[in-house]
C-alpha cells in the first residue's frame, strides 16, 4: 500500500493507476509543456477532474536531445505550480520529475508526496525521499542504447539493485515503484522487447509502473504524430494491466481511465461502484 503524507493511500493490486503528466516546460516531446504558471496549474485541475490518481510534474524536458537546464531554474517553473496545485487540491498526490536534489527538497517543501527520478535513485535523493518520507519511482535509464546481452536482463538487474539499496536504507518496500524506462536509453526494438517481459519485471515483487504514452516506438509502428497516438498508448496500457502493472502514466488521462478500468475488470475483477 502506497502510504502519502496526509493524502490517504493506494493500495496496490486493487486496480491500476493512473499517473496524469504535468509538463512545466516549453520543450516537451509532445508538445504540451506549458511554461505559464497559471495555465499550468489549471492544466493539472483539469487532469485530476479527467480521473489521475497521481499528478506528476516536471520543470524539465527529457526528450532525446533535450537542452538540460539549471536546478535553479526548474525550482522556479516547479515550486509556484505546486503549491498553488497544493492550495486547489488539498488532497491530490503530487509527484515531483527530478534527478536533481536540490529540486527535490524545493519540491517537497511546496507540497509534493513523492519523487519521481529517471535516473535511478542516486544516494542524495535517496536520503531526502527517506528524511521527507517519500515513495519513489526508480526508473532505469542509460546514456547508450547498447547492451551486451538481452535488454531486459540489465533492466531488471539495475532495478533490482536500487530497490535493494532503498529498502536497505529504511524505505518500505511497497513505496519503492520500479519503472523500466521505455524510451529512455533503448531503441524502439529494445522498447517492444521490455513490453513483451513486463511479467519479470512483476515479479520481483515491487509496485510497477510504465510509461509509454505517445512514445517514439508508438508513431514508429503507428506513424502518427505524438498528440495523434492514444489508441498506439491504450494498446500498450492494456497489455500492461494485464502483465500486473501498477501505474500507467501517461497524457491521455481520461482515455486511459476507461482502458483501465475495462482492463482491470477482466484481470483484477475490479468493478465500479454500485455494480449489479
Amino acid at each position: 500500500m502506497l502510504r502519502t503524507r496526509d493524502r490517504g493511500t493506494l493500495e496496490w493490486g486493487a486496480r491500476t493507476y493512473v499517473m496524469g503528466i504535468v509538463n512545466v516546460t516549453p520543450d516537451s516531446f509532445s508538445g504540451d509543456g506549458i511554461e505559464e504558471p497559471d495555465l499550468a496549474v489549471a492544466f493539472a485541475l483539469t487532469q485530476l477532474e479527467r480521473g489521475s490518481d497521481i499528478l506528476d510534474v516536471g520543470a524539465e524536458s527529457t526528450r532525446p536531445g533535450h537542452r538540460p537546464v539549471p536546478a535553479e531554474t526548474e525550482i522556479a517553473r516547479i515550486v509556484p505550480v505546486l503549491e498553488a496545485i497544493r492550495n486547489r487540491a488539498p488532497s491530490a498526490i503530487l509527484s515531483v520529475d527530478t534527478h536533481k536534489n536540490d529540486v527535490l527538497r524545493a519540491a517537497a517543501e511546496a507540497g509534493a508526496d513523492m519523487l519521481n527520478c529517471i535516473w535511478g535513485l542516486p544516494p542524495d535523493l535517496l536520503e531526502t525521499a527517506l528524511e521527507r518520507q517519500m515513495p519513489v519511482v526508480v526508473m532505469h535509464n542509460k546514456t547508450q542504447a547498447e547492451y551486451e546481452g538481452d535488454v531486459m536482463d540489465e533492466v531488471l538487474s539495475f532495478l533490482e539493485e536500487a530497490a535493494a539499496r532503498a529498502v536497505r536504507a529504511g524505505m518500505p518496500p511497497e513505496h519503492v515503484i520500479l519503472d523500466p524506462g521505455i524510451g529512455f536509453g533503448k531503441t524502439a526494438d529494445h522498447n517492444l522487447r521490455v513490453l513483451q517481459q513486463l511479467p519479470r519485471l512483476v515479479a520481483l515483487g515491487f509496485p510497477t509502473l510504465v510509461g509509454t504514452s505517445r512514445k517514439s516506438t508508438i508513431g514508429k509502428l503507428t506513424g502518427r504524430d505524438p498528440d495523434d497516438r492514444i489508441y498506439g498508448t491504450a494498446a500498450t496500457t492494456a497489455l500492461a494491466i494485464g502483465a500486473g502493472i501498477d501505474v500507467v502514466r501517461v497524457h491521455d488521462v481520461s482515455q486511459t481511465k476507461d482502458v483501465a478500468r475495462v482492463a482491470d475488470a477482466i484481470v483484477r475483477n475490479w468493478r465500479p461502484p454500485g455494480w449489479m
